[in-house]
């Protein structure tokens, strides 16, 4: 039998994309939403174009801690392998929201319900790479304007908890973005020191019209978005980076790496912080411990 991939965030947009492409090529696909209508109408477009794969549709929201461990729990229990997972989900909040567990709605979002999630499965993709001797994948979307941040992540990130005044959706964004890109290199570094035969690499997909912007969807986005319609991506080309990463011969022992239009991209030298991401998984795991 095929073994699962796992997308979270693959409902609309690249992530759909990605899940259209890589079940075109036969592989049984996982996937976690929180919209489990959404989810469905994804499995039946991709079904109609690839009627023979096989589409797994489980309850998800990554911006719950409680949520990220039922679901794997559930998908343990189901004792399936695991090859790749691709944390893909992304949420821009353009209001000031703090998640059930207490954070910031878009860290909580987009970095830490996947830095559980991945915790979590570690050891399922371990176990399937032993006793397959395919090497695993864990595939980051983040995004470029992950250097819009500086300062300090963790700092910021505690005055715009308990501050609503000081919280800029733009800021919080690339915070959450530079923070996977963080994760991403220290798992790597962590599975290499464990002999683990797992990669991990993040991936910028470029810019795309997507459901990222449903907060604000309407005649002036409509119209930024179509003077701008020639720099954008298509979904396709936005997806290519991921799908590339995800299953591309060339890229085994590859890890920690970051990636752009399908080639490897130099980081800044704060995203490239050996120290910065040690701490950042420090603080990461008191965060999912406490909760």
């Amino acid at each position: 039998r095929a073994i699962p991939y796992l997308i979270a965030g693959a409902t609309s947009g690249i992530g759909a994309e990605t899940a259209r492409v890589l079940a075109s090529r036969g592989v049984r696909l996982i996937l976690p939403a929180r919209n489990l209508k959404a989810a469905e109408e994804a499995r039946s477009r991709i079904q109609a174009k690839s009627p023979e794969s096989q589409i797994l549709v489980m309850s998800l929201d990554l911006s719950s801690l409680s949520s990220v461990r039922r679901f794997v729990a559930e998908f343990e229990s189901l004792d399936l392998p695991l090859h790749l997972l691709i944390n893909n989900a992304g949420k821009f909040s353009y209001d000031h929201a703090i998640s059930e567990d207490g954070f910031e709605i878009t860290f909580a979002t987009n970095y830490l319900g996947h830095f559980l999630l991945t915790k979590l499965l570690l050891r399922r993709m371990r176990e399937t790479a032993e006793s397959t001797g395919v090497q695993g994948r864990i595939v980051n979307v983040t995004s470029n304007t992950y250097t819009w941040f500086s300062g300090d992540i963790l700092r910021y990130l505690a005055v715009i908890t308990v501050n609503k005044s000081e919280y800029d959706k733009t800021r919080a964004y690339a915070l959450s973005k530079l923070a996977i890109v963080l994760h991403t290199k220290e798992l790597a570094r962590r599975l290499v020191e464990t002999k683990a035969n797992v990669t991990c690499n993040c991936v910028h997909p470029g810019v795309a019209r997507t459901r990222l912007n449903r907060e604000r969807e309407g005649f002036l986005t409509d119209l930024v978005f179509f003077l701008a319609s020639k720099l954008l991506k298509t979904l396709p080309q936005a997806a290519a980076t991921t799908c590339y990463v995800s299953t591309s011969r060339r890229l085994v022992n590859v890890t920690g790496k970051y990636f752009s239009d399908c080639n490897e991209a130099p980081t800044t030298k704060t995203g490239s912080s050996s120290e910065e991401g040690k701490r950042l998984w420090a603080a990461s795991e008191i965060m999912v411990a406490s909760h």
